[in-house]
């Protein structure tokens, strides 16, 4: 069976974080791209902190995720843009919840703005169906 396959080689530095280098996937994967994820919660209310537009933007991310019938082995990339400094104390807890053993490659850029004046942060999932 094919599947997708995450690697670090051996001679480069190892990841600073939660990711791969390298993502993998096999020839004949079904790709499923979502739109950035960002801190609305279900009524469309964007919190002012970043940190509860962190957890907001995961939890749309895993619904998302859910209505495509995917885990955490489908997600291939992570785009992240933030306007202000990430508090990686939070968000890596959530960033572990939702990808406990499968880390995909990741981007992060800071930004000056997104779509909205109050968006602070939007992540953007790559997924492959092997």
């Amino acid at each position: 069976m094919k599947k997708i396959t995450r690697t670090n080689p051996e001679f480069m530095p190892k990841p600073v974080g939660n990711y791969s280098h390298i993502t993998r996937v096999p020839k004949g994967a079904g790709l499923v791209v979502t739109s950035g994820q960002v801190g609305t919660d279900m009524d469309g209310n964007i919190p002012s902190s970043l940190n509860a537009q962190i957890t907001n933007t995961f939890a749309n991310m895993k619904k998302v995720l859910e209505s495509e019938g995917l885990t955490e082995e489908n997600v291939i990339k992570v785009n992240i843009w933030a306007t202000e400094e990430i508090d990686w104390d939070h968000l890596y807890p959530q960033w572990g919840k939702l990808f406990e053993t499968s880390y995909p490659s990741m981007t992060v850029a800071y930004i000056s703005a997104l779509g909205w004046p109050e968006l602070k942060i939007e992540i953007e999932l790559w997924c492959a169906i092997v």
